[in-house]
């Protein structure tokens, strides 16, 4: 027998799992379908997602007011979810934005001061002198300036949150089917979502929320203009008699001279795997997959390992007392619309799609799954201060 919902979410990721907690709340008849991490990456050949990680930064700053917007509303919002689901996934440590002092060729750090202060937002500008007696373990050498952002900043455990969201998504009253969708498609008067079990569900209604993997051709009846790149990000073990030095330390966002060097950092956090780790990310070149498979191999391989020694270098020049720590890798995806902006709307009449981070969503998740839901219970974006930014453009 085929089980009937009103609202069906494909992806149980960052933005799925937002989206099917507001639905259950605003009524019944919702289930959210997406499988948990696989144990085993390089031998899992079903899809994979980009929340498989212990954190992602967190800040309110941000010169796109879009952005801004998103993040400000979300962050809000950590301490309710965490208070109500009882599981603790962000930690206010402060976010770090550094790069070449005003008044030469790189506008950045004017930028991202004047976005502090058309939002109100509390900061400390800083200068290398200064930067270089707060944070000791960083080197930034000379003719630089930071902007210290010191609340409501610093990084989300992104698997906690989603676990958070999917806990608060059943306790509201929706379905969570712990398998990965292998299609949907629309017949008149429903849409009928088939799982990789075989299993086959119907919905007036569904929200492709699956990440990189929307492109997959069997999710959506329009292709997506959606361009999924690869990303490394590097781990740096440091020993548990070692984390006093590093104590108090921020996120980072690091524009140095020359931009191919731009990186995120993430200050020492404890994995999984007992062990603690500094990461980091920002790859110098964009390696682009065209496909489903190709993402999924992505993921498998473990990552490129000439960005891993890029990111090598660059954390020898930037926290040198890490240059010889053990290091490791890891694969993940960022998505990419034409508008740099998710894709909130309708394929079809009764297909929809949420999906494109921009490598920016992590930290703004709650509200573009709460965006999401307002989509499917009203047929459009309600809130009318982001104009049309979020329509989605496809390519047939």
């Amino acid at each position: 027998m085929v089980e009937h919902f009103k609202t069906i979410v494909v992806g149980r990721g960052m933005m799925g799992a937002a989206a099917a907690r507001y639905l259950a709340l605003a009524g019944d008849g919702v289930a959210v379908i997406g499988p948990d991490e696989p144990k085993d990456w390089p031998r899992h050949d079903g899809v994979f997602a980009s929340h498989y990680d212990e954190a992602r930064i967190t800040r309110t700053i941000d010169s796109d007011p879009v952005w801004a917007r998103m993040a400000n509303r979300s962050i809000a919002r950590y301490g309710a979810i965490s208070e109500e689901s009882g599981i603790d996934f962000y930690r206010e440590v402060g976010c770090l934005i550094v790069g070449p002092a005003r008044g030469g060729r790189d506008p950045y750090i004017a930028q991202v001061a004047s976005a502090a202060a058309a939002l109100k937002v509390e900061t400390d500008l800083l200068s290398a002198d200064e930067l270089k007696h707060r944070f000791d373990y960083f080197e930034f050498g000379s003719g630089c300036e930071g902007v210290h952002e010191q609340s409501n900043a610093g990084y989300v455990n992104p698997r906690r949150l989603v676990e958070a969201q999917t806990l608060l998504a059943d306790k509201a009253g929706a379905q969570v089917i712990r398998r990965a969708v292998v299609s949907v498609r629309e017949e008149p008067g429903s849409c009928m979502v088939t799982t990789d079990d075989g299993a086959v569900y119907s919905a007036e209604r569904v929200l492709v929320a699956a990440g990189g993997f929307t492109i997959n051709a069997s999710l959506l009846p329009r292709s997506l203009d959606l361009k999924v790149y690869a990303r490394t990000v590097a781990f740096f073990e440091i020993a548990d008699a070692d984390l006093p030095a590093y104590a108090g330390m921020p996120s980072l966002i690091h524009q140095p001279d020359d931009p191919v060097d731009h990186i995120y950092l993430l200050p020492p956090v404890r994995y999984p795997d007992g062990k603690t780790y500094l990461k980091i990310g920002g790859d110098p070149d964009d390696l682009w997959l065209r496909s489903e498979p190709e993402i999924r191999a992505w993921f498998r391989s473990g990552g490129r390992i000439s960005t891993r020694d890029h990111l090598q270098r660059i954390i020898g020049q930037l926290v040198p007392s890490l240059a010889q720590a053990p290091i490791s890798m890891a694969a993940c995806v960022t998505s990419f619309t034409p508008a740099n902006y998710p894709a909130i709307g309708y394929a079809s009449e009764r297909i929809a799609v949420l999906s494109g981070g921009c490598g920016a969503a992590a930290k703004s998740s709650d509200e573009i799954g709460r965006l999401g839901a307002e989509l499917m219970l009203h047929g459009r974006i309600v809130d009318e201060a982001n104009g049309e930014v979020f329509r989605p453009v496809f390519t047939d």
